[in-house]
């Protein structure tokens, strides 16, 4: 895939076809002068749901449930595994999964609804499992906001992934849930590198931001841990060791990791991304990522699309489990939520439980 230019605040650097797309296009250099285009600017749609809550059944995942008040992602992230869900919607998991935005807006409407369904059973739910649930456009919409009311008005056990400072516009409802053990946040840092981030995670605060950040909400009793997520051979992998002792001191006790992951048409946006950005080590990454994934871009097999397999992503994995050690930080994720004491929605007309 031919790389385009980079643009500012934008993470991709080529607008791929969607993998369902019945036509493809792609750009030619045909040596006619042509002024460089702008960044594109972000649109927001609306996106209707009938259900708010996604299940699954992944062994690689610590939880069963997630809620995602958004479809794309401003954050721009090259690397998002959530990229290629925006095929789905015939929309290039380039520049338009952060440029075409979906906000639900029935969502907090909707999570009453499943809350209140008699076969309804409590378990914690994940916010931003797939987009980040804080991304800017909170700021406007406050789905996230008005989600987390409903769960505190329940007392519904919650756990947010973000790596975004927005998160403390809502201390008030995350405080009060965490003295029940109702509430969980994890910040995802990715380099503490102020010239990565910015080429990684264009739209995304800095990583001095989210460990200020991540001491707030320690300092306000919630439970916060980090996650080290994606680690990327030739990249990141280097700072492993810096980023442990850092989310150590932020206050953190526990620290999770995700390698990198190139499903789909990411695989060839990321080396195109690298061709603009890294060229002269752009064969080298891919080569320790093909390392890490039995020689393919990408391996989505249970067990080990999260960390990868080989003596590369070994050598990571004890890596970060002697930094832990060293740093007194926990590799096995925050403790278990409450359920016990959840509240079922009602409303009028509803049939008083007998006991």
């Amino acid at each position: 895939m031919a790389a385009g230019p980079r643009l500012r605040g934008r993470g991709a650097c080529s607008s791929p076809a969607p993998r369902y797309a019945h036509q493809r296009c792609e750009p030619v250099a045909d040596g006619w002068w042509q002024e460089a285009e702008p960044s594109p600017a972000t649109r927001v749609h609306a996106d209707p749901v009938r259900r708010v809550i996604s299940y699954n059944t992944s062994p690689d995942v610590p939880f069963d449930r997630s809620i995602n008040p958004y479809r794309g992602c401003e954050h721009g992230c090259v690397y998002c595994f959530a990229r290629p869900s925006h095929a789905y919607l015939e929309l290039s998991p380039g520049l338009d999964f952060e440029t075409e935005l979906f906000a639900r807006h029935e969502a907090p409407q909707r999570l009453v609804e499943a809350l209140r369904a008699p076969g309804y059973r409590c378990a914690p739910i994940v916010l931003g499992a797939n987009t980040d649930c804080y991304q800017p456009i909170e700021k406007r919409y406050r789905i996230t906001r008005g989600l987390l009311e409903v769960f505190a008005e329940h007392r519904h056990p919650v756990s947010i992934l973000t790596k975004s400072s927005l998160v403390l516009r809502d201390l008030d409802v995350l405080t009060a849930m965490a003295r029940d053990n109702l509430a969980h946040v994890a910040i995802s840092i990715t380099t503490l590198d102020d010239e990565l981030k910015r080429c990684l995670e264009p739209r995304a605060p800095s990583s001095r931001r989210r460990l200020d950040t991540v001491r707030v909400l320690g300092e306000a009793g919630i439970p916060v841990s980090v996650l080290l997520a994606p680690v990327i051979p030739m990249l990141n992998d280097m700072e492993i060791e810096r980023i442990v002792e850092a989310a150590a001191e932020a206050g953190v006790t526990s620290l999770g990791w995700v390698l990198l992951r190139l499903p789909h048409e990411l695989a060839a946006m990321f080396r195109a991304w690298l061709e603009v950005h890294f060229p002269e080590r752009a064969v080298r990454v891919m080569n320790r990522v093909r390392d890490t994934r039995g020689g393919r871009d990408n391996d989505s097999t249970f067990g080990r699309r999260m960390r990868g397999q080989g003596a590369y992503a070994q050598l990571i994995a004890a890596r970060i489990d002697r930094a832990c050690r060293r740093a007194g930080l926990d590799t096995h994720g925050a403790d278990a939520l409450r359920t016990d004491l959840f509240t079922r929605p009602t409303r009028t007309g509803d049939q008083l439980p007998l006991l």
